[in-house]
């Protein structure tokens, strides 16, 4: 595989000149700490990805620096700022967490330079403090949870406890999950970012006895929050839905724990269309798992900017933004339609962890909750 630029906070690099002829990336994503699982498979993505278009983007020779944010806002601005004044990139893309993308976003966008999320989605630069240089390849942060608790809702759950880490994701997940189900919530906790022992909040969940608990726990929060409640022996007291806690992240860690639960995710490995089937088998092959919804929309982010380049037969970032805003965008989902406020509008689907023939844990989908589904504040974007 090629081996693509890395960027560290302390490492000093010449400014490069902007060439015409070639398209640079900026790839921001979290490669160390605890969350580095995350980031490492959104960055195997991105050279996959890279492998597939030969090395080029739009037909453009291409550099893809990747620059590791290490979880923290104060770095990501750091690198954000390197990467638009000094290495002068065409696009910054990647961001697993939202209070980073809050933090990068005005700087970002300013510079008039793309900024594309290939994850995080929060709720102020989706409605009012939309900017036209920004687009989302993942989802805005409510649209995932809003899929369960319409499926809660439609499936006559009467009550629900919830629990999110406290931050801005977080508060917009739960957000999202309360827009559609109209249940008693008997219980709100918002646990710490990066928390791993949830003894405490378990022995509050066995004393209220809910029908359902609903989580929002990404990364190794989830493989944890999920271990502990099967070592509690929690099933026999509520039954477990989540968002972003069962994934191809977590169910290498999790495996038979995890069979059974369900989630919603605008995204899954058996998704059956010729852009997904080839990403997930050279996936496999390459890697040896199967990949994570972090990795198809760090692949969707790249074939979107190849996309593009192609069409817009340059790297002017105007150019390259209308073609965007078409939508129309090949991905591992299909060709994904953009809203107003340049956040995709697509299928919210319903699945279960489960062995494959190989008795390997993945996920299928069982059901789809919301067809070429909208966030809910396009309306208040006006760029």
């Amino acid at each position: 595989m090629k081996k693509y630029l890395s960027l560290a906070v302390a490492a000093t690099m010449a400014a490069t000149p902007a060439l015409a002829d070639k398209v640079k990336v900026g790839y921001m994503t979290t490669l160390s700490g605890g969350a580095g699982i995350i980031g490492k498979q959104m960055q195997n993505a991105v050279n996959l990805a890279m492998e597939h278009t030969g090395g080029k983007l739009g037909g453009m020779e291409a550099e893809v620096i990747f620059a590791d944010d290490q979880r923290k806002p104060d770095v990501a601005k750091q690198l954000a700022n390197r990467l638009v004044k000094s290495d002068k990139v065409d696009v910054v893309a990647g961001v697993i967490w939202s209070n980073l993308m809050m933090a990068i976003h005005k700087p970002v966008t300013r510079s008039d330079t793309l900024l594309i999320s290939s994850n995080a989605g929060p709720s102020p630069i989706a409605g009012s403090g939309c900017h036209k240089n920004f687009f989302s390849m993942s989802w805005q942060n409510d649209q995932t949870p809003e899929g369960m608790g319409k499926h809660l809702q439609d499936s006559g759950v009467k009550e629900v406890y919830i629990l999110a880490p406290n931050y801005q994701a977080g508060k917009d997940m739960m957000s999202g999950f309360k827009r559609h189900y109209k249940g008693e919530i008997v219980g709100e906790v918002y646990t710490k970012l990066g928390q791993s022992d949830f003894q405490a909040e378990l022995s509050t969940l066995r004393a209220a006895k809910p029908a359902a608990t609903f989580i929002f726990q990404p990364g190794g929060m989830g493989i944890n929050f999920i271990k502990q409640w099967k070592q509690a022996g929690m099933d026999s007291v509520s039954k477990l839905y989540t968002v972003f806690a069962v994934d191809g992240v977590s169910l290498p860690a999790l495996k038979d724990a995890a069979i059974g639960v369900v989630s919603t995710q605008t995204w899954s490995p058996d998704l059956d269309n010729a852009m997904n089937t080839r990403f997930v088998a050279d996936y496999k092959a390459q890697f040896g798992a199967y990949p994570s919804f972090y990795a198809a929309q760090a692949y969707d982010t790249m074939m979107a900017i190849d996309h593009a380049v192609r069409e817009a037969g340059s790297t002017d970032t105007e150019a390259m933004r209308k073609v965007l805003a078409k939508g129309g965008i090949p991905t591992t989902r299909g060709s994904l339609a953009m809203n107003t406020n340049q956040f995709p509008i697509q299928n919210i689907y319903l699945r279960e962890a489960v062995m494959d023939a190989d008795g390997v844990a993945t996920t299928k989908v069982i059901g789809t909750v919301f067809e070429n589904h909208s966030d809910a504040y396009a309306s208040e974007c006006k760029f």
